[in-house]
């Protein structure tokens, strides 16, 4: 379980919303950055805006609504953060961070990461530096991934 800092501190960085949205990678999304369909992430990207709002979907959710969904997907990310970082579990500054970098970037990422490999290892300082190697979205620097790189690595060591 992530603690309320770390809920919101996902939650600013994610952004909120009551109503579907398309994301920059076009698929219809709700709350703080959950997909509705996973599937749609199959369709080519050009096709993706020709896609309707999946059934049941299009309509303002509640804020208890959105902080529910927002739950379940964080348990995912808790289990496959402790999954891959099993010593994150005595710490829960640690997995506040690994969960949010996790959550923003993918398990795959973190699975993939130097950055898991030092956790692992117990080489905190350097799992702190690299937070902020995961800045870049095309090829480009983002003040936003800054900033909420610059917030987990923050946590991570608090």
């Amino acid at each position: 379980m992530i603690s309320k800092k770390a809920l919101d501190m996902i939650k600013h960085h994610e952004g909120v919303r009551n109503k579907p949205y398309r994301c920059p990678a076009r698929l219809w999304t709700i709350g703080a950055g959950h997909v509705i369909e996973a599937n749609h992430a199959k369709v080519p990207f050009e096709d993706r805006l020709s896609l309707p709002c999946p059934e049941g979907w299009n309509r303002v959710f509640t804020m208890e609504e959105v902080d529910a969904i927002l739950a379940k997907d964080l348990d995912r990310f808790v289990a496959g953060v402790l999954r891959y970082c099993p010593s994150a579990i005595n710490n829960q500054s640690w997995l506040d961070a690994l969960v949010s970098f996790s959550f923003n970037l993918g398990l795959g990422t973190l699975q993939r990461s130097t950055l898991r490999q030092k956790h692992n290892r117990g080489d905190h300082a350097g799992t702190a530096k690299e937070f902020l190697k995961y800045t870049k979205a095309g090829g480009k620097v983002l003040k936003g991934l800054v900033n909420r790189r610059n917030d987990e690595r923050a946590l991570y060591i608090s």
